[in-house]
């Protein structure tokens, strides 16, 4: 069974920067990526990355976050730009197989001044 672990996260100010880790076990090609949630708001995507490498992103964190993988280490990472106080959530690592959905345990993350 897949499991997954992220890792990272923490207090930036507004155009700071933050980097997501998120590690893999039980499976190499799931799909997995990132989502969060928001204080009194649903768990949303933030941005997911295929084995092969395809990627989706949320639109308003195009050109500020990149998401990349390495599938030798079945790692993936979730490199934060140009953050902004509405990017403050938990973020949660997601991997996705044949078998199903598994969350990781969440992260926050909190852009503030």
């Amino acid at each position: 069974q897949v499991q997954v672990v992220g890792s990272g996260g923490g207090l930036a100010q507004p155009g700071g920067s933050l980097r997501l880790s998120c590690v893999a076990s039980g499976s190499n090609d799931a799909l997995m990526g990132w989502y969060r949630q928001a204080p009194g708001n649903q768990r949303e995507l933030v941005a997911t990355i295929t084995s092969g490498g395809a990627i989706n992103y949320r639109y308003s964190v195009k050109g500020r976050f990149t998401i990349s993988r390495d599938n030798a280490k079945n790692t993936v990472y979730l490199q934060m730009n140009s953050l902004k106080p509405e990017d403050t959530a938990v973020y949660y690592c997601y991997a996705r197989t044949n078998d199903g959905e598994v969350w990781g345990q969440g992260t926050p993350v909190t852009v503030t001044t």
